[in-house]
């Protein structure tokens, strides 16, 4: 892990308040996708320094697959992975969300 990759896993981290530690709940997720997520992929996560996170975009991708990418992230390609600060259900709510489109325009 080169010192650029920490230092966007640290920025990320940073960017998560304590609460968000807490119980799943959907407001929280959906700025989580907005503010976190769409640092990287995107406001409206149609692209940006990541891939678009949108519909079609995930067409061909499982939820298995989404749900490792968001857990263990993406070492080579700066995705962090998320299972130190949320845990499986609310990666699963997140990954039901991606696939169904969020957050809308």
């Amino acid at each position: 892990m080169n010192a650029s990759m920490i230092g966007t896993a640290m920025a990320l981290f940073l960017l998560i308040p304590t609460w968000a530690l807490a119980t799943p709940d959907a407001a929280r997720l959906e700025h989580l996708l907005t503010q976190d997520c769409g640092a990287c992929h995107g406001l409206y996560l149609t692209g940006g320094l990541g891939p678009p996170l949108t519909p079609a975009a995930l067409a061909g991708q499982s939820r298995d697959s989404l749900t490792a990418t968001i857990t263990y992230g993406r070492p080579a390609r700066a995705m962090p992975g998320w299972a130190p600060l949320l845990s499986s259900s609310e990666i699963a709510w997140l990954v039901e969300r991606l696939l169904q489109g969020s957050p809308a325009p």
